[in-house]
């Protein structure tokens, strides 16, 4: 426990992936707030990848979306694709199904708030499903993608928040940029992997209990093996040169906890 006093850390799936990718990056990342510039057409990806998403919102909540589509020929071109390919998801089936975009659901675990924000969320009285959309093709490694905390964490956080049993859940990721037509992954969630996704986030959280302890006394988090190949690709490997900085250049960097923000997959 950080202390009684502590208030609860908010986390999402982007802020335990990086943990357990590095947790050096993680202190620099959100506890330091060092982030670079983005890459301009990384950024204009986002921006289009967002724009998406509130499509699909407006759409739920019944609101026009002409204006949308009128400015955009990418999001036409997508929303187009995706209709053909998933009407059923776009149609309501019955007025006992619950349908919500943008549907949040929060979690306590040790000391910390899980936050999860389905894109869209529907359920019924037997089943319930989380999709989401992707603005990126539909990537190769699925076994990758079910060990992302994204889909770990939302299929976790919905069975720990509902009457709903594990084998009842499915997630299922939609990639509407993908070639001819969008594409989509599902993941079945089962007990098992309920049980193991507990363990390992428990396991987790109490790494980072101890880290952010440590950290508080100018103690630096953990650096990943020297050997790493994902230095080569970090825009901190100048900054870690696997040395220590110095406790009092760690004084400065010191901020309030609460103050993690989420960030995107």
């Amino acid at each position: 426990m950080l202390s009684e006093t502590t208030q609860l850390i908010p986390l999402s799936q982007g802020h335990l992936n990086l943990l357990e990718a590095c947790p050096r990056k993680f202190q620099h990342t959100y506890l330091e707030k060092l982030n670079t510039p983005l890459d301009p057409k990384h950024e204009e990806h986002q921006t289009l990848g967002s724009q998406f998403h509130l499509l699909m919102q407006q759409r739920e909540m019944g609101l026009p979306i002409g204006s949308f589509l009128e400015a955009d020929t990418q999001l036409q071109s997508w929303m187009s694709g995706f209709t053909n390919a998933a009407s059923e998801i776009l149609t309501p089936s019955d007025s006992q199904t619950f349908r919500e975009s943008e549907h949040y659901r929060i979690l306590q675990v040790q000391d910390y708030l899980l936050t999860v924000v389905y894109d869209l969320f529907i359920a019924d009285s037997q089943q319930a499903q989380i999709i989401d959309w992707k603005t990126y093709p539909k990537p190769q490694n699925k076994r990758k993608l079910e060990r992302n905390w994204q889909t770990r964490l939302y299929l976790y956080v919905l069975a720990e928040t509902s009457d709903y049993l594990p084998k009842d859940i499915s997630m299922t990721y939609w990639f509407v940029q993908s070639e001819s037509q969008p594409q989509n992954i599902t993941f079945n969630y089962n007990s098992t992997q309920h049980q193991q996704t507990a363990k390992k986030l428990n396991q987790l959280l109490h790494k980072l209990t101890d880290w952010l302890e440590d950290y508080q006394r100018n103690q630096l988090f953990p650096q990943v093996p020297e050997n790493s190949k994902d230095c080569d690709y970090c825009h901190f490997a100048a900054r870690c040169n696997r040395t220590q900085a110095s406790a009092e250049n760690q004084k400065n960097y010191l901020p309030h906890l609460a103050n993690i923000q989420e960030v995107a997959l």
